[in-house]
């Protein structure tokens, strides 16, 4: 699977966390901040403080959105509690203070600025990395109001190797919990070996090890309903969303018998997972590990006990030598640490042809993005390539079919020229069709966009790329400055998409606000919403493209 976000744009940097309180909002017009020199922040003893079934939080108040970061919901998942089923947090006397981003869950972290112009376009923000990281963030507009909410869960991209919940400005929750009066949540899970290292093979007590970064999830979905009426948010009207790897949580979680009622509508982007690991390869892929680190399963303990650093190098260079002897690429293919299907948890692939069950009465929402990959970005050279020059750069990755998806693409889209061309192909729609055609077998309603938009920066090289269309549907363009240049221009069309998925969320229906008649898909018709600065329905306007891969 080939879900690891930065290996997939082939870019790496990540930057420090922030909390952005003097970031522009997009609609702060509120009581407190009304006035353009009054105050904004409110923070002290008695201001956002809210009761959870461990024991009370407090926050702050920021531009009249109550703001709570760092919330656990699960316990420190280091020692004996590694390749656990995420326990209960340890309940608080006082009142605890929830006013700073929980830790990231362990991943590696060499080298994040690398790429400064990663660095620069997605303004990574990263804080301190510990197993103690089942944490989740909340905005909302008021709390102990009696009033219920729906509320936005979102589940962070990075494959599910990288990433956490304030991975980019655009993930924050203050302006979409404004705009829409709803409730957001974010959270932090378990990642790569920590969350999926399948070693079931050790005896029961581990049979959950390769899902439980997914399990980890599941927990934060049971926090929500056990605790989000006191957040002002309706437990019966929850979405869960994500992009890219967050993307593919959304569909396994629609897979998991665990997570089944806990939410109502899901929401992917630019991350459709049709399979998982199939328990044979996650099995070996352990035993690779404890190879590596000079252990048996009958030394599970030692493992458990390692400092997750070292744990983490052994596993690392496991899965090297794994794929060398398997013959995989380092990423995608169709192993590595990701969710497992183990017959329990998982007791089948999401979305590989049939779709799961649990999930048959949930609306979905997908979208992709035109340019996933955008190879121009920072190499204006390859901006004079020929449609010939674009065969050469495909060939090693389509092989004697390239030159017929090349010109199959080209003939489909006349207007677009031969670098475009190659960034729509590196980009194409298959694993989303995939989704919306297996989706589409229930009988709730599955709609189907196109991120088109166009950003007009590194000399209009950027293009629609992966993770760009995030903030457009969190009302965040001019907090994300680095993804839209902000301005009236990406705010218009954000208008529109945060009124559709608004509407979703209440409704499991994205039509009511100013985009277009948004038709459900059907695999007859392929009905796609075209988000652009002109948005606009076509049916299937790459189906006669995508042929050429077969």
């Amino acid at each position: 699977m080939n879900t690891n976000r930065r290996k997939f744009i082939q870019n790496a940097g990540l930057g420090a966390a922030a909390l952005s309180v003097g970031a522009p909002s997009l609609a702060a017009v509120t009581r407190e901040s009304a006035d353009k020199d009054g105050q904004i922040l409110f923070v002290g003893d008695n201001i956002a403080v809210a009761n959870t079934a461990y024991g009370k939080v407090r926050g702050f108040i920021l531009r009249g959105i109550n703001t709570f970061l760092g919330i656990p919901y699960g316990a420190d998942t280091a020692g004996a509690n590694r390749f656990m089923p995420p326990q209960k947090p340890n309940p608080w006397a006082e009142v605890l203070p929830t006013v700073w981003w929980g830790n990231t869950a362990p991943q590696n972290m060499e080298r994040r600025y690398a790429n400064v112009y990663a660095s620069f376009v997605d303004h990574w923000n990263y804080d301190d990395v510990s197993e103690d990281c089942l944490k989740l963030n909340v905005w909302t507009p008021a709390i102990n109001d009696g009033k219920k909410r729906p509320v936005m869960v979102w589940l962070h991209g990075g494959g599910y190797a990288n990433g956490n919940a304030i991975e980019q400005d655009g993930y924050h929750g203050e302006n979409f919990s404004r705009k829409g009066d709803v409730v957001f949540v974010s959270i932090n899970h378990r990642l790569g070996p920590f969350g999926y290292a399948h070693f079931g093979q050790a005896g029961e007590k581990f049979a959950a090890s390769g899902n439980v970064g997914m399990l980890d999830c599941v927990a934060a979905l049971e926090w929500i309903r056990d605790n989000i009426t006191n957040f002002g948010g309706d437990p019966a009207n929850v979405t869960i969303m994500g992009q890219s790897g967050g993307g593919a949580k959304v569909c396994v979680l629609t897979a998991m018998p665990a997570a089944k009622g806990l939410f109502h509508k899901a929401v992917a982007l630019s991350g459709s997972s049709l399979k998982a690991v199939e328990k044979g390869n996650a099995e070996k892929l352990a035993s690779y590990i404890l190879k590596e680190a000079g252990l048996t399963y009958n030394d599970m303990d030692k493992l458990q006990q390692m400092p997750w650093k070292q744990y983490h190098e052994f596993a690392t260079r496991a899965l090297v030598k794994y794929r060398e002897e398997m013959k995989l690429p380092m990423f995608g293919g169709g192993g590595g640490f990701a969710p497992v299907v183990d017959g329990t948890h998982l007791p089948q692939h999401p979305y590989n042809v049939d779709p799961a069950p649990t999930a048959s009465e949930v609306p979905m929402l997908i979208c992709s993005t035109f340019n996933e990959q955008s190879p121009s970005r920072t190499d204006a050279s390859l901006e004079k390539i020929d449609i010939n020059g674009v065969k050469e750069k495909l060939k090693e990755r389509f092989g004697d079919k390239t030159g017929s998806i090349v010109d199959a693409y080209a003939k489909a889209f006349p207007d677009k020229r031969p670098i475009e061309i190659w960034s729509m192909i590196a980009s194409n729609r298959q694993n989303a069709i995939a989704l919306a055609d297996a989706k589409s077998k229930q009988s709730a309603g599955v709609y189907l966009a196109w991120f088109g938009w166009q950003p007009p920066m590194f000399d209009n090289r950027m293009r629609a790329f992966h993770c760009v269309d995030i903030c457009f549907w969190f009302y965040n363009t001019d907090l994300m400055l680095t993804h839209t240049g902000g301005g009236a221009r990406p705010r218009k069309l954000s208008t529109k998409m945060s009124d559709a998925l608004l509407n979703f969320m209440r409704t499991g229906n994205p039509n009511g606000g100013s985009l277009p008649k948004w038709p459900s898909y059907t695999s007859a018709n392929g009905e796609t919403m075209i988000l652009d600065d002109n948005c606009v329905v076509k049916n299937d306007p790459d189906r006669e493209a995508r042929k050429a891969f077969v």
